[in-house]
């Protein structure tokens, strides 16, 4: 029996990861805010078509608060980002976590300091400990 894929999370344009991330950043937002958290932002109608585009993804939920309405990211920032990872490493990787970190620890522009390659360490120790 052939090995189930995991499923693809959909795509994301630039525009949309921009929309994403004001959202995350600020936590709940309206049209208008998320519209003045961006770089050379497009008309208010553009980023409420992204942003409706974003709910029916899946990656924003709308609440109404008043007369407006307000968006929320519908998983956190964390979990989005494990998921792209999962997804990352199977396209590019084979599905191996150690290829992937030894391609980032391999990119010279990739400059890491004490502190950081102690949490990897520390990561790795407790991964082992898991029997991971």
């Amino acid at each position: 029996m052939a090995k189930k894929k995991p499923a693809e999370p959909p795509k994301l344009g630039a525009r949309e990861r921009q929309i994403l991330d004001a959202v995350y950043h600020l936590g709940q937002a309206s049209v208008a805010d998320v519209r003045s958290q961006l770089n050379d932002p497009p008309s208010y109608s553009s980023v409420r078509t992204m942003m409706g585009i974003l709910e029916t993804k899946g990656f924003l939920q709308r609440h109404r608060d008043g007369v407006r309405h307000l968006y929320s990211a519908t998983r956190s920032r964390e979990k989005a980002g494990r998921s792209a990872l999962t997804h990352l490493m199977s396209t590019f990787f084979e599905g191996s976590a150690s290829k992937m970190l030894a391609a980032l620890l391999d990119e010279s522009a990739c400059q890491l300091s004490d502190e950081e390659l102690a949490q990897l360490q520390q990561s790795i120790d407790q991964a082992r400990k898991q029997g991971n």
